[in-house]
């Protein structure tokens, strides 16, 4: 019992001797350095809300975000309503159709640049040749194109290495031959040629046409076949025939063969 009530009184005396704010603020009697750094650091926290005043100062707008969204957007929706989409749109809707009109519209910039090559300044343009040709990229050409390049997705679906070259043989063997027999057949008798100058006419310039042709097709068939989707490919052998068919409307012009046209 004595032995408590001696250590109360030591408390009683501490607390007499030691100021109470002491015990609630330990670091003030343990160090000055402590004190001041304590008081820099909580005036540095009651300023934070400066900080971040002035960090909104640098931060993007949200018009200009808007803007730069919006203006994005306008530049993809420019693509998908421009030519290109358009046309991909007239492709998926209308395949047959729009890759003969393609077609048409390549003839007949060829055959407009194969006159102006081969004829002098002075010589009208034939008109009515221009017309057969676009009438064979409309009707012939467009839609066969069609049909045979997706027939040709049907018994080779792969796009390996193996399979383009499966591709081309197919086309230098097959369409090729048929295509150019048909195209010199159809322009030779809408001209008023008879079935024997025909004849002759394939005899003399169907081998050199397919010659030519072979130096030049397999190029353009090896990226078609390998590198273009299904529904472009059409467009893709469009664009490249353009140089074809100034040579071929050049050829398919020729005067009939000596040995007939006596």
């Amino acid at each position: 019992m004595s032995a408590v009530l001696r250590r109360n009184a030591s408390i009683t005396r501490l607390l007499r001797k030691q100021p109470f704010t002491d015990f609630i603020d330990p670091i003030n009697r343990i160090h000055p350095f402590l004190r001041n750094q304590t008081q820099t650091q909580a005036s540095e926290y009651f300023r934070f809300p400066n900080v971040l005043r002035r960090v909104k100062e640098y931060e993007i707008s949200p018009s200009l975000i808007t803007s730069s969204f919006s203006s994005s957007s306008s530049t993809a929706s420019f693509w998908k309503v421009g030519f290109v989409g358009w046309y991909l749109g007239m492709v998926k809707s209308w395949p047959v159709l729009t890759k003969s009109v393609t077609s048409s519209l390549i003839y007949t910039a060829a055959d407009l640049s194969s006159q102006t090559m081969s004829k002098s300044s002075t010589e009208p343009y034939d008109l009515v040749r221009t017309l057969r040709m676009a009438g064979y990229g409309m009707l012939i050409l467009g839609p066969s194109l069609h049909f045979w390049f997706h027939l040709m997705s049907k018994l080779f679906p792969k796009r390996d290495l193996s399979t383009t070259f499966k591709k081309m043989a197919m086309g230098q063997l097959l369409y090729g031959p048929a295509m150019t027999v048909v195209f010199f057949s159809l322009n030779a008798g809408l001209q008023g040629e008879s079935g024997e100058e025909i004849v002759a006419r394939l005899k003399r310039d169907l081998l050199p046409t397919m010659l030519n042709g072979v130096m030049y097709w397999p190029f353009c068939d090896f990226i078609t076949f390998r590198f273009i989707p299904v529904h472009l490919q059409p467009l893709v052998s469009n664009s490249f025939s353009y140089l074809w068919t100034v040579y071929m409307t050049y050829m398919a012009s020729l005067e009939k063969p000596a040995a007939i046209a006596c």
